[in-house]
């Protein structure tokens, strides 16, 4: 009984120790998604919030750096290679970084996102972009700092970011009408040669109409300047299967030429074996 009873204390000792307090954050987490055109863009950052103080120029010195935000590192995400004042800003997470002026911001994408506030020792080779961008004054205080993702395009968006009684917007396009023109040219020229094999092996591997198998089978390596010594291994079963033992025979032996060019010794001995089995070895 003693043994149960102390059991019992130790293990309610335990889970005291590991609770924890938890309350409200001063600066509070916050994430916003936007997809602008065809690309994603995330920002995470921390809000902290007015409570009576003077912001910029006090709490927020001008002409010295800001973490903008609070805590970790403010970041934003671009799904694809954006542009902002005629540069390219490469896909990635970027920390963003500013320098309030009273008349306008610099902001700086900088590449290590792992700092808590501005990084202990600045260099400026991890500034992968860096511009200046106008402030406007609001005609009533936003209390909590906030980043706003609007005037949505399909080829661009502003991000805006909103404290005290200024607005501070940056503008950014997105590759809307490289990546559409893309897919429709992908989409517009047809199953890809991979994917007709792939519904061929399908309908072979589950015993379906194998006659639409070699169709497609013969399109995917039609599709094919030189044949892969896998595709036609494939077709000469399908044929075989079908009880075209010629084809199949024929299809083999390329099969077997393109995997002794290969240096594919599995696919040698498997075709040799299917050759001698149907007794052209």
């Amino acid at each position: 009984m003693k043994k149960t009873i102390s059991l019992f204390l130790f293990v309610l000792a335990a889970l005291s120790i590991q609770a924890q307090v938890e309350t409200p954050q001063a600066s509070p987490h916050g994430k916003i998604w936007q997809k602008v055109g065809l690309t994603d863009v995330t920002v995470e950052y921390s809000r902290p919030s007015m409570r009576g103080r003077e912001i910029f120029g006090d709490l927020v010195p001008f002409d010295k750096k800001w973490r903008t935000g609070a805590n970790e590192n403010t970041t934003i995400s671009f799904s694809d290679d954006v542009k902002i004042d005629g540069e390219t800003l490469p896909k990635g997470t970027y920390a963003i970084y500013t320098v309030p002026h009273e008349n306008n911001w610099e902001v700086m994408f900088y590449k290590k996102t792992d700092n808590w506030g501005l990084p202990q020792q600045w260099d400026n080779a991890e500034v992968a972009l860096s511009t200046k961008v106008n402030v406007s004054d609001m005609p009533f205080n936003m209390e909590t700092f906030t980043i706003v993702i609007d005037e949505l395009t399909n080829d661009s968006a502003m991000l805006n970011f909103l404290w005290a009684d200024v607005v501070t917007s940056l503008k950014f396009e997105v590759p809307t009408e490289a990546k559409a023109m893309e897919s429709i040219e992908a989409t517009l020229d047809g199953p890809s040669a991979r994917d007709y094999y792939s519904a061929a092996d399908y309908y072979y591997m589950s015993d379906k109409d194998l006659n639409q198998a070699l169709q497609w089978m013969n399109k995917a390596i039609e599709s094919e300047d030189s044949p892969a010594f896998w595709m036609l291994r494939k077709k000469s079963l399908i044929e075989a299967k079908l009880g075209k033992k010629k084809d199949a025979i024929k299809t083999a032996q390329a099969s077997l030429k393109a995997a002794k060019a290969a240096g594919n010794d599995d696919y040698v001995k498997m075709n040799e074996d299917s050759l001698k089995e149907w007794g052209a070895m």
